[in-house]
């Protein structure tokens, strides 16, 4: 399972930029003594026909920069690092498809290079380092998806020309390790198939599961929100692993994300009861469904072996705290711009947006929402959920919803 934690994160342009000016910093760092760099402990490159994904652990954060390369094409990377102790520099993606092979050097004392050499001509999607959680060290992770030879030939074109550009200027107007690099950092976005592993979720009569159905949605919305361009995205989970709800909550609080989106398609007793709806947290639920809703996603950890761990009062004071001013005001916000969207679209429940004591929503420094996709229990319901016109429907209804309410965050500035 890949957890995503959040560091600062350089647009695609601002880190071709970065490659060449890490080059031209080491002249002004010649009489300035380096400053502690970590080491590269592993890289490895995973591999499909539709993506390749490079992910760098590192002993802590560092800088990072990337340029494409032609005759042959290649992508290379570096990070700001001292040393690398990777057990094998040279080697195959695990799986067939962008990427041909890759190797690791030290192209200079400060850097470490990764050289992607690639099948066929291709770009970044998304880059971003992150910080160490739990057993998991910091990481660099570079989505790469294909591109057109037309596209690889200019992206070549435009880093060699920014290489030139900034070479030739003065040792002295780049600041010792690029510190001062312009940084652009877009909204990050985290999404939350629910359940997953043990946890099955709500199951329909034909054995279909909630965990795959959110899941499977996930990964299309995440697409979707990547390719926009708009947003970073990351997943609290990408395959059938369970997390417990806290470990949910942490990862969007560690991530500092601007917006957490939980996703479910649960199932009631009442096989009319069917539509999308989208919550906010309140300990006072909206109906009596909502509140049944609640506790049976909240009993979640103790139904597949776990228990909640015991909050001390100021945790709970936090909690209390969620509910106040800002992210109340934002988590509604979110709320409404993903209904508006979602009204033309598909079925929704009457007064689609609604209040529930979810403790997935929790976070008390990040605007959250859980979205109810459907109802198993509901044929109709059941049916569009399968149904990928529905799917890539709502999906991107929901990604529409997204960036309204950032547009809206922009307007309140």
């Amino acid at each position: 399972m890949f957890k995503f934690l959040r560091s600062i994160k350089w647009p695609v342009t601002a880190m071709v930029l970065a490659c060449a000016v890490l080059s031209a910093a080491a002249r002004a760092q010649e009489a300035t003594p380096l400053p502690a760099l970590p080491n590269v402990m592993d890289v490895r490159v995973s591999d499909t026909p539709e993506r390749a994904r490079l992910i760098v652990d590192l002993a802590a954060k560092t800088e990072f920069a990337l340029v494409s390369l032609d005759g042959p094409n290649r992508l290379a990377i570096d990070v700001r690092a001292a040393t690398f102790s990777v057990p094998e520099p040279t080697g195959q993606p695990a799986g067939e498809g962008i990427v041909s092979g890759y190797e690791i050097e030290q192209a200079a004392p400060d850097r470490v290079r990764t050289i992607l050499t690639l099948a066929q001509p291709a770009q970044v999607q998304q880059a971003y380092v992150l910080d160490a959680f739990e057993d998991q060290p910091a990481r660099l992770v570079v989505d790469i998806i294909p591109a057109t030879p037309e596209e690889f030939a200019a992206n070549v074109t435009k880093d060699k020309a920014a290489s030139t550009d900034i070479a030739a200027a003065p040792a002295q107007s780049t600041p010792a390790g690029g510190s001062e690099l312009p940084i652009a950092t877009r909204p990050l976005v985290v999404i939350d198939p629910g359940h997953g592993g043990i946890d099955s979720g709500a199951e329909a009569a034909n054995g279909i599961k909630e965990k795959d159905i959110v899941l499977a949605f996930a990964l299309k919305l995440q697409q979707l929100l990547v390719e926009s361009g708009r947003v970073d995205v990351a997943l609290t989970r990408e395959d059938d692993t369970f997390l417990r709800l806290e470990e949910r909550v942490a990862l969007a609080r560690r991530n500092k994300a601007d917006l957490f989106i939980s996703l479910h398609a649960d199932s009631f007793q009442q096989p009319e009861i069917r539509g999308a709806s989208v919550y906010t947290r309140d300990e006072n639920a909206t109906d009596v469904l909502d509140k049944v809703l609640a506790d049976n996603e909240n009993k979640t950890d103790v139904i597949a072996g776990f228990t909640m761990p015991q909050m001390a009062p100021e945790v709970v004071d936090i909690l209390i705290d969620l509910m106040r001013r800002e992210m109340r005001k934002q988590s509604y916000m979110a709320a409404q711009s993903i209904v508006h969207q979602l009204e033309p679209s598909v079925e929704l429940r009457r007064f689609p947006v609604r209040q529930a004591d979810f403790f997935v929503l929790q976070a008390p420094d990040v605007p959250s929402v859980l979205i109810e996709l459907g109802f198993l229990s509901n044929a109709t319901d059941m049916a569009n959920l399968m149904q990928s016109d529905w799917q890539e429907r709502t999906a991107n209804a929901l990604a529409r919803g997204i960036s309204t309410y950032f547009d809206s965050l922009k307007t309140d500035e």
